[in-house]
């Protein structure tokens, strides 16, 4: 994404009035990503389909300001419905750069995931 927006901010012109949907290389369950996490750091990761009303109470519970509740279940409901559920190639046609994979992403921060 930061790619993106640099290049956009390096020659705004010919992006004022265009729309970007800047997504990965692929589109694939909930469940798949978690099995990703699972094969690249060897230990079972496991989905669990939550709904966004229960999520959203939780975080009212933790005190996460209500308008980030509000943006988080909008989005979660989104994603629920398949609303994100798309590809496209413009983050390539942006920055010339293939996006990176869950998988690459998890390969690359294998640390951030294990714990000490």
């Amino acid at each position: 994404m930061a790619r993106a927006v640099a290049a956009i901010l390096d020659n705004p012109a010919p992006h004022i009035g265009k729309i970007y949907n800047l997504t990965g290389p692929e589109s694939a369950t909930l469940a798949h990503y978690a099995q990703v996490f699972s094969d690249v750091l060897g230990r079972p990761i496991r989905y669990n389909d939550v709904p966004v009303a229960a999520w959203s109470d939780k975080l009212r519970e933790m005190h996460v300001p209500e308008h980030l509740v509000r943006h988080l279940s909008t989005m979660g409901d989104l994603h629920a419905h398949g609303r994100y559920d798309r590809l496209t190639d413009d983050l390539l046609r942006l920055t010339g750069r293939t996006p990176t994979s869950m998988r690459e992403f998890v390969e690359r921060h294998v640390a951030e995931f294990t714990r000490a």
